[in-house]
């Protein structure tokens, strides 16, 4: 399913983007194979931009009780790493397949510059992503909605990360949300947690475009990763 890569940078990983919406279960087995040939010296490292059709997938650490509309979409039994989360138009899917043993075997290490990766990509559009102690993923202030019940400012989860690992290559990777129908959240509690929601870069009054992101996307790699 990987086609001509986009580009190759210096160090000779492959930048994908496919067009239209890929079946998940395609792209899983794309991912497996590609992986392989990695783990095996047969082939470069990638990433891979896309997007799904509406579905749910539950992570290792998935709970039934958040899946709260089983009906609504196709739910998919993931072998990354984390709960629940949704996945559709309008998000940007990012399938990092890097060699974490070529860069240092350290995991913990690596979901850190995930996250570095998905902060500097939101700071191309002046939007202040964090992360906090006890959640995945990369989160904003809302400065425009009223304080919660306990007078904090709100936050909505912008992007989700969740990986796995086999012979030291990963897969699987992060989802930015750039203009999905954020009412898909509702079938799940997001990543497990009720007490904040989510957001989207349209969401905050951005127009950014998928093109845009994959631009800002490709510009940042490099402070994160080289």
């Amino acid at each position: 399913m990987l086609q001509t890569p986009l580009s190759t940078d210096q160090n000779g990983m492959e930048w994908h983007i496919s067009a239209g919406l890929v079946p998940y279960a395609d792209a899983v087995t794309t991912m497996e194979e590609r992986v392989a040939r990695i783990a095996a010296g047969d082939a470069p490292e990638a990433i891979w931009l896309l997007e799904h059709p509406p579905l749910y997938t539950a992570g290792t650490s998935a709970r039934p009780e958040d899946l709260t509309d089983p009906g609504r979409f196709p739910v998919h039994v993931s072998q990354r790493g984390g709960q629940y989360t949704y996945h559709g138009p309008g998000q940007r899917v990012v399938y990092v397949m890097l060699d974490v043993g070529k860069r240092g075997r350290d995991v913990r290490c690596f979901v850190r510059q995930l996250e570095a990766w998905v902060i500097a990509t939101l700071a191309e559009f002046n939007v202040k992503g964090e992360i906090r102690p006890g959640r995945v993923g990369v989160w904003v202030t809302r400065d425009d909605k009223p304080p919660g019940p306990t007078g904090q400012k709100q936050e909505d989860k912008i992007a989700a990360i969740g990986i796995r690992l086999r012979k030291w290559v990963s897969f699987h990777g992060i989802s930015i949300n750039v203009e999905p129908d954020l009412s898909h959240f509702s079938g799940i509690v997001p990543c497990g947690i009720t007490e904040h929601g989510v957001t989207s870069l349209v969401d905050l009054g951005l127009p950014v475009s998928m093109d845009d992101l994959d631009m800002a996307l490709r510009r940042c790699f490099s402070q994160s990763f080289d």
